[in-house]
Parts: structure tokens; C-alpha cells; sequence
């Protein structure tokens, strides 16, 4: 194999690593950020949460920065609390259950991805 054509193929990987590992965390954004915070309101997400100040919940860009660089937890705490309902503490020390939205699977994967991109 030729030099350069060498150094292409490595060019060529390199490339695909860093597409697939952004899209791999998230930070491909797929998800329609308008309709996305629409589908939130719409769910009552906005009641106890704010994008960028602290209500009964954390901020939207409060957990995007918790979960910075560890997408992954955040995913897997977020997905928790998005379809177990478990039992949260609030901002002030209090314990509630958190409410389990009506989202499918797409929604959910979406109201993810816009919270995590929050933190950009």
C-alpha cells in the first residue's frame, strides 16, 4: 500500500471515529428543538422545571452540566425518571414522585438529546 493512499485510509477512519462518537453522545443533534421544548410544555415538564432557573426541579442547563462529559449517566437518570416515576429530591430537601410523562420512546430519546445539548 502506497503512502498516501495510507494516509488517506487513516484520514478516512479518523473522520468516521469522531462523526460516530458525537452521535454516539448525543451532540448530533437529530431532534427538532422548537417541537422538542413544545412536546415538554405540552407534558408539564415546565412546571416544576425552567431551561435556565431552578424551580421545584433543577434547571434543564443545570442537569445538562451535571451530566457534561458523563452523557451516558445522564441518559440512563434521565430515561429513569421519564418512565419510572421514581421518588426525586426537590431543590429545597423535599421528596416527591417525579411525574412520568406520556412520551414514546422517540420523544424521550429527543427530550434527552435537548437537555444534554444544553451544556454546549
Amino acid at each position: 500500500m502506497s503512502k498516501k493512499l495510507h494516509t488517506r485510509l487513516l484520514l478516512g477512519i479518523a473522520a468516521m471515529a469522531l462523526a460516530w462518537s458525537f452521535s454516539i453522545n448525543g451532540f448530533a443533534a437529530s431532534f427538532d428543538a422548537e417541537a422538542t421544548q413544545a412536546l415538554a410544555k405540552k407534558q408539564g415538564c415546565f412546571k416544576c422545571h425552567a431551561i435556565d432557573k431552578t424551580k421545584k426541579g433543577p434547571s434543564y442547563k443545570k442537569l445538562a452540566a451535571k451530566y457534561k462529559g458523563k452523557e451516558a449517566e445522564g441518559v440512563t437518570a434521565m430515561n429513569k425518571n421519564l418512565t419510572e416515576s421514581p421518588v426525586v429530591k426537590l431543590e429545597d430537601g423535599s421528596e416527591e414522585e417525579h411525574k412520568k410523562p406520556d412520551f414514546t420512546p422517540e420523544q424521550r430519546k429527543d427530550i434527552i438529546d435537548w437537555i444534554l445539548s444544553m451544556s454546549k
